[in-house]
């Protein structure tokens, strides 16, 4: 049975620049004995609630670790919606009780837009993520792994501060207004994330799917789905690039349909990860063509493309040069087991 530096160890070598094509692979399970614990309303007023839901989530899958050999690595999460750099701009956040927490927009008009700042950190609205994440650790111990908060893009929390329609216009009216504006998210989006790793340490697991990182930036880049290949590089590329920089690469995650981009994701400096998701009006192809697409150059870990057929024929699913990132449903604790020993077997 692997240990977790071991796994850990597996992560470090196959994200690197250099790493040859392989797979890693999780298998995903419900075990009866292991429940996983249902998500507390995520409000800041539920962080007792918060934290122990997220303590018995980390006892749980290091229970499962010592069952199922595969590429998983435990971590102490913090999850939220992705409401909390807007609001920390100032935006007000509807918190129904049955799904995630939302911003509304705060913003109408370049005006506006140009009137904001980034705030302080240590007297903003997201300090008190710290103290869950200062609690777990705790408990833990410093060698414990920390999932972060969800991490939108520069332009992603701009999407969510301005409200969309007028934005849009105002990305050809009033473009430095816009680019004004991600810049501010993005001084508060560094400042929050070198607190956070000079706390918990730059060894994460990714804010989305659960993948270890060694260094580097991971976020979501939904709002490139919407625009042109050309207002990506006017918007959306300096921004990207700039944090891949400061932060020593950058992993994203995509769930919007966005095909016509994907040349311009392929060519973002330390691009380590991509993980893209089906969108519902296109067929299984469009995974099976992101993979022959992005081939070896970076690490690949997609929804919507599902493994068939006998297990040692997985790996020739994908083009040979690729390094992919395998997510293997089982449906009891021993189909889990079996599986994972076979997929250490053939990987050996």
């Amino acid at each position: 049975m692997s240990t977790i530096t071991e796994r850990e160890q597996r992560w470090r070598e196959f994200l690197a620049p250099t790493a040859a094509p392989g797979f890693l692979f999780h298998v995903d399970y419900s075990d009866p004995e292991c429940p996983t614990p249902s998500t507390p309303s995520l409000w800041p007023d539920k962080i007792e609630e918060r934290i122990e839901r997220a303590w018995t989530l980390y006892e749980t899958q290091r229970k499962k670790a010592e069952w199922v050999n595969d590429d998983r690595v435990p971590y102490l999460t913090n999850v939220t919606g992705t409401e909390i750099f807007a609001e920390a701009f100032g935006c007000a956040v509807q918190r129904p009780d049955d799904t995630n927490p939302f911003a509304l927009p705060c913003v109408h008009n370049a005006q506006e837009a140009d009137a904001l700042t980034a705030p302080e950190l240590s007297t903003s609205s997201l300090a008190y993520l710290f103290d869950i994440a200062d609690e777990l650790q705790r408990r833990a111990g410093p060698e414990a792994v920390m999932k972060p908060v969800d991490i939108q893009s520069p332009m992603d929390v701009v999407a969510l501060i301005w409200e969309k329609v007028d934005l849009f216009i105002a990305m050809l009216e009033t473009p430095e207004s816009v680019k004004r504006l991600a810049g501010e998210v993005r001084t508060l989006l560094i400042a929050f994330m070198d607190e956070w790793f000079r706390r918990y340490g730059t060894e994460y697991i990714a804010h989305f799917p659960d993948y270890f990182m060694s260094g580097g930036i991971t976020l979501s880049e939904d709002e490139i789905g919407a625009v042109s290949e050309e207002m990506f590089d006017a918007f959306f590329r300096n921004e990207l690039e700039l944090l891949s920089a400061h932060f020593g690469g950058i992993a994203i995650h995509c769930c919007a349909d966005a095909r016509h981009q994907w040349g311009n994701l392929k060519s973002i400096p330390g691009l380590r990860l991509l993980n893209l998701v089906k969108p519902p009006t296109r067929g299984a192809e469009y995974i099976q063509d992101a993979y022959t697409f992005f081939g070896g150059g970076v690490a690949q870990m997609h929804h919507g493309w599902t493994p068939w057929g006998e297990p040692e024929t997985w790996p020739q699913g994908y083009p040979s040069e690729c390094r992919v990132v395998l997510q293997c449903p089982a449906a009891t604790r021993d189909e889990a087991i079996s599986l994972a020993d076979q997929l250490q077997e053939i990987r050996g």
